[in-house]
């Protein structure tokens, strides 16, 4: 019977590069041998995928609730979690995911104002004790993450969806929200400065990779 595999998600806010180096971080344990399914959240299967696009639609015929769009989020993570993350730790692959349920409190939480208890009541749910191995969260200053954003949308031509087209005091509580989340679980999660360039940051990853995970391999 193969060992339990491990659970690292990447989390920030909008433009801090969390695609690029969630890549890093997957590369980085395949190398090492290791199975890796990398995924996201909102999404990682067909129907939570749906939700996802639901859920980022800047263009809804009504505008979404924000208790609707809490209760959406957990819809999505808990077929992600039967489909897919779950399946996957059983036998002893390793799941990278952007985003999990810190993305939760710091959105939804922070930036949508909605109770922190009522999020936890939820996360003990559907989770029923499962949470990520290890954090790593990329933090910058709002101002900067919203330039790479606008950056990164005029490369690819892109449009703002739902969330990215919220104001900058959102982005702001979104920001503290995930640094209050980090301040309290420092045995989880790690801060890593986004706004350094991105060969310091990588370097930064592979430096916690190294110290944080290799002991696990």
């Amino acid at each position: 019977m193969s060992r339990r595999g491990r659970f690292i998600t990447l989390e920030g806010g909008e433009g801090v590069g969390k695609t690029t180096n969630l890549a890093l971080v997957a590369d980085w344990l395949e190398a090492r041998g290791l199975e890796v399914v990398r995924t996201r959240e909102p999404g990682g299967t067909p129907r939570a995928e749906a939700i996802r696009a639901l859920l980022l639609d800047p263009d809804g015929e009504e505008p979404l609730d924000d208790d609707a769009e809490l209760l959406l989020v957990f819809a999505a993570r808990a077929q992600h979690l039967a489909r897919v993350i779950r399946p996957a730790l059983a036998r002893g692959a390793w799941v990278v995911s952007d985003r999990f349920t810190d993305a939760t409190f710091a959105y939804q939480g922070g930036g949508r104002g909605i109770e922190a208890s009522r999020i936890a009541a939820l996360e003990t749910f559907v989770q029923r004790g499962l949470e990520p191995d290890l954090t790593l969260l990329l933090d910058m200053p709002m101002g900067s993450a919203q330039q790479r954003l606008e950056g990164r949308l005029d490369r690819q031509g892109g449009e703002r969806d739902r969330f990215e087209r919220e104001r900058a005091d959102f982005f702001e509580a979104v920001r503290q929200a995930y640094l209050e989340r980090a301040a309290v679980a420092p045995e989880r999660v790690v801060v890593i400065d986004a706004a350094a360039g991105l060969e310091e940051v990588q370097q930064r990853l592979v430096e916690c990779l190294e110290a944080r995970v290799a002991p696990w391999l």
